[in-house]
């Protein structure tokens, strides 16, 4: 006998199934990640129809299926229409909702992965302008905090030692190597640094992160390159993990140029460095990224 039960969930994913049905991934508060079938909600008069769009959060009665379940119930409580309306907005939406289909688990309560990521699909649907991309990176460095998985940006991976930007110094730079885990000093001895892999780390009370680094298993994926950072772009990353993104925090500051161009050019090679990042690390590509680079012209070259 067929089961029911309720749940509060966000889809995240809404595909055309048969001729009229829809195949929902949804991202559930008590149960993690559910996917069901809205039937019948392609048709014209369908209740499931508004209730089953992508970033619309409803409470729902669904029935236990053998493979899928069946979602036969949904009362809308908050939809994004303004994700929609903007190409910009609405891939940056679907961004984050690629890494969080790669990190939710089913059957498993997953309150803390969806509150941040309404939270950030909030962010986004206020953001003006270029700060869109502000609010995109932002939104990704926290995804990977809550994964376990965010890089290490304020010391060395290799020598622990403390890495601060020197923003008074004319070209100065640190580097950054996804497979390390992240920023480095000096020159590496192997810069491919393909023995390292970030299995485990802990916070402690000062702050810093103390790592557990296990050889990657077989060579599985190929190491990204190692990339280069400005004193600015390091700066803002190093922010990043707070949990508002003030004005203040959103620019480099009043130490480097606050020219648009300028700005834009730091979110655009920090989104280029954790998409690089987040790909190594749950070994799959996210292919909203390509949208990405169409609706925000990259106006530097990135290393």
């Amino acid at each position: 006998m067929s089961r029911s039960y309720t749940a509060t969930g966000i889809i995240l994913k809404a595909m055309p199934m048969g001729e009229s049905d829809r195949l929902l991934t949804i991202l559930t508060v008590e149960h993690g990640l559910v996917r069901a079938i809205a039937p019948g909600a392609r048709k014209h008069k369908s209740r499931l129809g508004g209730r089953s769009g992508q970033f619309v959060i409803n409470t729902m009665m669904l029935v236990n299926g053998k493979q899928l379940d069946k979602l036969v119930q949904a009362e809308t409580t908050r939809s994004f229409p303004a994700l929609g309306a903007d190409l910009g907005k609405l891939t940056a939406s679907q961004y984050l909702a690629e890494l969080v289909l790669c990190q939710a688990l089913s059957e498993q309560p997953q309150e803390d992965l969806f509150s941040l990521f309404v939270e950030h699909l909030e962010r986004i649907e206020a953001a003006a302008g270029d700060s869109v991309l502000a609010c995109l990176v932002h939104g990704v460095f926290h995804l990977l905090v809550l994964a376990g998985l965010a890089p290490e940006v304020r010391y060395c991976c290799l020598t622990q030692q403390e890495v601060v930007p020197d923003l008074l110094t004319p070209n100065w730079q640190v580097e950054f190597s996804p497979t390390a885990g992240g920023v480095i000093l000096g020159q590496p001895v192997n810069r491919e640094i393909t023995s390292f892999s970030m299995a485990q780390r802990v916070r402690t009370n000062e702050g810093r992160y103390s790592f557990n680094r296990a050889q990657r298993a077989g060579g599985a994926s190929r190491s990204p390159a190692i990339m280069t950072l400005s004193a600015a772009e390091l700066a803002v990353l190093q922010r990043l993990g707070q949990p508002e993104l003030l004005s203040s925090q959103a620019t480099p500051g009043a130490e480097c140029s606050t020219s648009v161009q300028a700005i834009r050019q730091i979110w655009q090679r920090l989104e280029h460095l954790l998409r690089r990042y987040a790909e190594y690390h749950f070994d799959r590509p996210i292919r909203s990224a390509a949208l990405i680079d169409a609706c925000f012209p990259v106006v530097a070259r990135l290393d």
